[in-house]
């Protein structure tokens, strides 16, 4: 395969990732409001098209007309940059979490990945540390104490968690000897799931992602009641609708991680040894790839609208005085389970 072979397939892909990132992104927001309404017995958005399904194109052009309101004591140019380094990196973290098998397209062979590189979990981890400086600088810039507070809250819960959520992953490494989202795949052959083989590694690798993506019941940096709207307070139009993205964008790749690292990846058991045929084993792998990230972003949905908020000493002695013990004891777990059966 040529040189420029290879970048046109990785246009394509890149291309095909950023619509569909989008779409799904615009539509997770619909859903959402679509979801609380049927656990509240309300109707939800149901007027902007058939049962509301234009409604994410109605709020972004509403959005792209109001107003860019910028306060005057605010270090205007980095509250230009805060929104746009949140959406870069939620963007951008997709590009090594594979979709499916290397599959052959009109004769060539093409990875269902944007980028199959060696070390995708740590441009994964690197990547979503580099995200919360879009939201320190955000409250920090703003001029606003809300704003500020917002900021170093989300500073202090990214620390926290963080800790916790790369010692859940150290345990996924252990036992795919690679740091290649692809390997981990392979490695969970089977009913061979790591959700199955450390469940300790994945419950605080979830409510590490709940923290990490500020979804209830870990949004303290926005805690509408105390903070009116933590860092994003001083933001309107399509700088308020970045940050929104961006957190819902967020949700997405936490749901594709889970998936990748924890429930198998594209992985349906033994669903080669069927002899469904090459092309019918592909849809069907992807197909289950997309089914698991909808069921996690239903409960991460869910989850948002049945669990009040915490206090913010309790997030803090939760991060600290359970995660980050269990989390230690997942990697012990492991150690002893690979020294008895390897």
């Amino acid at each position: 395969m040529s040189i420029l072979e290879i970048i046109i397939i990785t246009f394509v892909k890149i291309l095909f990732i950023i619509t569909a990132m989008l779409l799904t992104v615009s539509y997770s927001v619909y859903f959402e409001r679509r979801i609380s309404a049927w656990i509240q017995t309300r109707l939800g958005p149901n007027r902007v098209g058939w049962e509301g399904i234009l409604q994410p194109f109605a709020d972004v052009f509403k959005l792209l007309l109001k107003e860019d309101i910028v306060p005057e004591k605010s270090n205007k140019p980095l509250h230009t940059l805060a929104p746009f380094i949140a959406l870069f990196v939620a963007f951008s973290t997709y590009a090594v979490i594979p979709m499916g098998p290397e599959v052959t397209i009109f004769g060539y062979k093409v990875n269902l990945v944007v980028a199959d590189v060696n070390i995708g979990i740590l441009y994964v981890l690197a990547l979503t540390s580099l995200g919360v400086y879009g939201i320190t600088f955000a409250g920090w810039s703003s001029g606003s104490k809300y704003s500020l507070l917002g900021g170093v809250r989300a500073s202090a819960q990214m620390i926290s968690y963080e800790v916790s959520m790369g010692f859940s992953i150290a345990g996924v490494v252990m036992m795919a000897s690679s740091l290649s989202p692809v390997a981990i795949v392979n490695s969970q052959y089977g009913w061979m799931w790591n959700a199955i083989v450390q469940p300790i590694g994945f419950i605080t690798f979830v409510i590490s992602a709940f923290a990490e993506t500020n979804r209830l019941p870990f949004d303290l940096p926005e805690a509408e009641p105390e903070l009116v709207g933590g860092y994003h307070t001083e933001y309107s139009s399509m700088k308020f609708a970045s940050f929104f993205l961006a957190e819902y964008a967020n949700m997405i790749i936490a749901s594709a991680m889970i998936v990748t690292l924890y429930l198998g990846g594209w992985q349906v058991p033994y669903i080669d040894k069927l002899g469904l045929g090459e092309t019918l084993t592909t849809l069907i792998q992807v197909g289950a790839f997309f089914a698991k990230i909808g069921a996690l972003i239903f409960f991460f949905i869910w989850v948002r609208w049945s669990i009040p908020r915490f206090r913010y000493d309790q997030l803090m002695n939760i991060g600290w005085k359970v995660m980050f013990p269990l989390s230690l004891l997942n990697v012990v777990w492991v150690a002893v389970v690979l020294m008895i059966f390897n």
